[in-house]
């Protein structure tokens, strides 16, 4: 039997339209909740908004952009660049976002009768963020059903597979192809494979190539 209802924390990129699809099949009911925090790429919001609508899964998007102001990031601001330097958080990790996120996913799901809160995070290709780990999820879940009084369950379909599996998970939905050309993973702001030199672009696109070379084994 498929559980009640549910917010998807939605982003519309690979790894959040993938957890999409995977709530349509394992819940009776699917909300999903998408975050402008001024990102530079303002497409990611209309792509967001595309697939839910193709798809008919109410979409809300809730106003963030405080977040922009106390958390500087690049991608967020044009003036500092993407990278990664070791033994540091890579230039696109956003101070408090996941918590942020859970937060207020959590309070529009209270009031639309939603106990369940589905989220794309990984430990496992999570560049080092913090608010991606296991640990955080957790503690975060308890705070949550604390601080609400409720019973809230945070489910993480992608928290311990790699890239390769996370495309395995969409074709095992029957969503690869879409998930492939519709979705925004690029920092760059290209749709569907994107740039192909970007971090997300790399990781994305290394991926799919382990993945297909599995399936021909």
């Amino acid at each position: 039997m498929r559980k009640e209802k549910a917010i998807v924390i939605f982003s519309g990129g690979q790894d959040s339209t993938t957890c999409l699809f995977w709530a349509l099949k394992n819940f009776k009911e699917v909300e999903a909740v998408t975050f402008n925090y001024n990102q530079k790429h303002k497409l990611e919001i209309e792509v967001a908004q595309n697939i839910t609508k193709e798809i008919s899964v109410k979409h809300t998007v809730l106003d963030m952009g405080l977040l922009n102001q106390l958390a500087p990031n690049a991608l967020t601001r044009d003036d500092i660049a993407i990278e990664h330097i070791e033994g540091e958080l890579p230039s696109t990790f956003v101070e408090g976002r996941n918590l942020l996120f859970l937060s207020f996913a959590a309070i529009l799901a209270k009031q639309v009768g939603a106990k369940h809160l589905v989220t794309g995070v990984c430990e496992t290709d999570y560049s080092g963020y913090p608010d991606c780990r296991d640990i955080f999820i957790k503690s975060a879940n308890v705070t949550l059903n604390l601080a609400m009084d409720n019973e809230f369950v945070i489910h993480t379909p992608l928290m311990w597979v790699d890239k390769a599996d996370t495309w395995k998970l969409a074709d095992d939905l029957g969503a690869l192809d879409y998930v492939r050309n519709n979705t925004l993973t690029c920092y760059n702001g290209i749709i569907a494979d994107g740039c192909g030199e970007c971090p997300a672009c790399i990781l994305r696109k290394n991926g799919l190539e382990t993945y297909i070379s599995r399936k021909d084994v």
